[in-house]
C-alpha cells in the first residue's frame, strides 16, 4: 500500500527542526529543569528562522518591568533579506507563551540567587510552531567545569582505547 504524496507546498508548511542551539549552556551551567514555551514572533521573523538565521549564545529569559509574563532577551534574529520597510529588529524583546501557573512557578524559582532562565535550543515543532526550550540553570563554578572538561575528556580516550582493541 502507498503512502500519502506529499507536495512541496506542504513539506515547506511542515518544516520541523531545530534552528538554533545554545551548546555553551550545559558547559556554563547545570540544567535543573528543562521548560518547553512558544514565542510571539512576527512575519519576518518566522521567515527569518525558516531560513536558520538566529543565534541564541547571549540569549536569557526574564521578567520585564511591571509586565505580567516572560521575555525571551538578547536573542538574535536577523533581519529577513526580502522585507522591506516591514522588518524587524534584530534584538527584540519576544514574549514567551507560558501558562500562568508555569510563570509564577518560574518567577519562584528565579528569586533563589544564582538561578536563571537561558535558552537551550530555538526549533519549530511538528505542527510548525516556534518553540524555544529553557533551561532552569545555576552557574557552575571553575572547579566544576575542570571537572566537566576532564570527563569529556576521558570519554573521549576511553572511546578511542576501545576502537583500538576492537578493529
Amino acid at each position: 500500500m502507498a503512502g500519502k504524496k506529499t507536495s512541496s507546498k506542504d513539506e515547506a508548511k511542515n518544516v520541523t527542526g531545530t534552528v538554533a542551539l545554545n551548546r555553551k549552556a550545559r558547559f556554563e551551567y547545570t540544567i535543573e529543569e528543562e521548560i518547553e514555551a512558544g514565542v510571539v514572533l512576527t512575519g519576518t521573523e518566522v521567515k527569518s528562522l525558516r531560513a536558520g538565521r538566529a543565534n541564541i549564545a547571549d540569549a536569557y529569559a526574564s521578567t520585564k518591568g511591571a509586565e505580567e509574563g516572560i521575555w525571551l532577551l538578547n536573542a538574535y534574529i536577523s533581519e529577513y533579506g526580502h522585507g522591506n520597510r516591514f522588518n524587524h529588529d534584530p534584538i527584540r524583546p519576544r514574549k514567551l507563551l507560558l501558562h500562568k501557573k508555569q510563570i509564577t512557578k518560574l518567577l519562584g524559582r528565579l528569586k533563589v540567587r544564582g538561578t536563571t532562565l537561558i535558552p537551550l535550543s530555538l526549533y519549530f515543532n511538528k505542527r510548525g510552531l516556534a518553540k524555544v526550550k529553557l533551561g532552569l540553570a545555576m552557574g557552575k563554578k571553575l572547579y566544576e567545569k575542570r571537572d566537566t572538561i576532564k570527563k569529556r575528556d576521558w570519554e573521549r580516550d576511553k572511546a578511542r582505547i576501545m576502537r583500538g582493541k576492537n578493529g
